[in-house]
């Protein structure tokens, strides 16, 4: 039976959603049902849907106590949404419920593994907030939590460790039939590591050991886990707090990570052999991933960053959304991401055009007419919108001569536009969304380093109305960010500094 604090909440956001119109909204990025969204929670595949919860708190358009949201999809791109599924009811939850992950049991039900959290009077005169793992089992759409509840405490955690920086477990099943359960933690240096627990029923936790740490290198704090085995080698991925950056391959404040290395499963020992950056975008976090049921690693994160999500009004009926599911691969060592292949079932009104010659800021096609030219930069003819699917291939029109720039400029009109610049000579690409019409002072350029030493690039943009997604060098890199431009910026240019050959496809994507 769910508590009144629960009954509220689907009270309220089933009378509120009504006031947000469809195209107020993503058509395919999900969204809270209304109020607050962030991290993604519990991300799986049960009885037949995907099903995604996630941090909300559908009272207003900030973070506040938290609860988790819950939506269903066939497809990962058309959601439905279902009641909030878990409220902050409980004496070890009544501060938040915080994110974590969820797993089928052997008798079919769907367990719930999050972090509660109690705000506690500690002997300084000051509140802490003590951070606990908790479960709640349910049938997809209702969740009852566990009587045993808070199933691993702080007194579990290896000397030195913290119980206030303790959360967001990642649980998964083993072969034999065993549980394992990663947990994000502050280590006694002050830095990140991740405890691992072991358990016969999902249910009784004991500690085992540490799985991973961070000694100093990659940020303070690591936040929200994931563990999963690909292509022969173990993949970790954690959202760090307070990195620095390390030249263009992570970026100031709260980052991506993915560790890459082996993995012995007899022994639960994860060895690092590499890092690197998941997002070199803007706006990207938390992430989670989930297997389909043909095989894939499925990743989705949080579309926003902390230092960004309070530049918004409060008036404003939600925030924050998701980003698209990514299909994740490993090539030469590295994590590669692709937009899920779903969304080509989407795409329609194909436009293309080979040969361009960007030229400065003119073109001359192969076909007489075909590019418009003004002086912002080059138009072509049916290329344009804001729910758009964008190949674009391009390569120095002289093998002399290596130019030093090339841009896409889109939601663009006589004021705004978010821009992706490419500079073959440093083998760099800025993301900028300097003028895409934010009226706040926050980050809005990143940088990305690229394999590309001769001029030649290939992207895919994926936008979605108030966001773009850049797939670069066949998901190589990833660059993702929110844009707050008016929807009547809807143009799309082109311009170089010197002689650019343009190969281009665009699809309108329609849901």
């Amino acid at each position: 039976m769910s508590s009144q604090i629960l009954h509220n909440a689907r009270q309220y956001e089933e009378t509120y959603e009504k006031d947000i119109r469809p195209e107020d909204r993503p058509a395919f990025h999900l969204t809270p049902r209304v109020g607050w969204m962030n991290d993604p929670n519990g991300f799986s595949f049960y009885q037949g849907k995907y099903h995604l919860f996630y941090q909300y708190y559908p009272y207003a358009s900030h973070w506040d106590s938290m609860h988790w949201g819950h939506a269903v999809s066939e497809d990962l791109l058309c959601w439905e949404y279902l009641p909030a599924a878990m409220a902050p009811d409980q004496d070890y939850d009544k501060d938040g419920v915080f994110s974590g992950s969820a797993i089928t049991l052997e008798d079919g039900r769907q367990l719930l593994v999050y972090t509660g959290v109690e705000k506690q009077l500690q002997s300084d005169g000051q509140y802490k907030e003590i951070q606990v793992q908790c479960g709640a089992i349910g049938d997809g759409l209702d969740y009852q939590k566990l009587e045993a509840n808070p199933v691993i405490k702080g007194d579990t955690v290896p000397e030195g460790s913290s119980i206030y920086d303790f959360r967001d477990p990642k649980v998964w099943q083993k072969p034999d039939g065993t549980y394992r359960l990663l947990v994000g933690n502050r280590a006694p240096d002050g830095t990140g590591h991740l405890l691992l627990y072991k358990s016969e029923d999902a249910c009784s936790w004991e500690f085992q050991k540490v799985f991973a740490k961070n000694e100093g290198r990659l940020g303070s704090m690591w936040e929200c886990p994931d563990f999963f085995e690909l292509d022969g080698k173990g993949i970790v991925l954690i959202s760090p707090q307070d990195m620095l950056p390390q030249g263009l391959e992570y970026h100031g404040g709260n980052g991506t990570v993915c560790l890459i290395g082996s993995y012995d499963a007899d022994t639960d020992t994860f060895t690092e052999e590499t890092n690197q950056a998941v997002d070199y975008g803007l706006d990207f976090y938390a992430m989670q991933t989930v297997l389909t049921p043909d095989g894939r690693r499925v990743m989705i994160g949080w579309m926003q960053n902390w230092e960004t999500s309070k530049a918004h009004s409060d008036q404003d009926r939600w925030f924050g959304q998701m980003s698209l599911p990514r299909e994740v691969s490993l090539k030469n060592g590295r994590l590669y991401q692709q937009p899920i292949r779903e969304l080509e079932q989407y795409r329609g009104n194909k436009v293309e055009y080979k040969d361009v010659l960007v030229k400065g800021s003119r073109a001359i096609s192969s076909e007489p007419g075909v590019a418009g030219e003004n002086s912002l930069g080059v138009t072509l003819e049916g290329v344009e919108g804001r729910l758009i699917d964008l190949e674009v291939e391009i390569s120095g029109a002289d093998a002399d001569t290596l130019y030093d720039r090339f841009t896409v400029s889109l939601a663009a009109d006589n004021c705004c536009h978010t821009d992706i610049c490419f500079r073959p000579k440093e083998s760099v690409v800025t993301l900028d969304r300097t003028f895409s019409g934010s009226r706040y002072d926050v980050v809005h350029q990143r940088q990305a380093k690229v394999a590309s030493t001769d001029g030649t690039l290939k992207m895919r943009i994926i936008m979605d109305r108030f966001s773009l997604e850049v797939f670069l060098e066949d998901g190589r890199e990833v660059m993702s960010a929110v844009i707050y431009t008016d929807m009547a910026a809807e143009g799309i240019r082109f311009t170089a500094d010197q002689d650019v050959r343009l190969q281009m496809t665009k699809y309108d994507l329609e849901l």
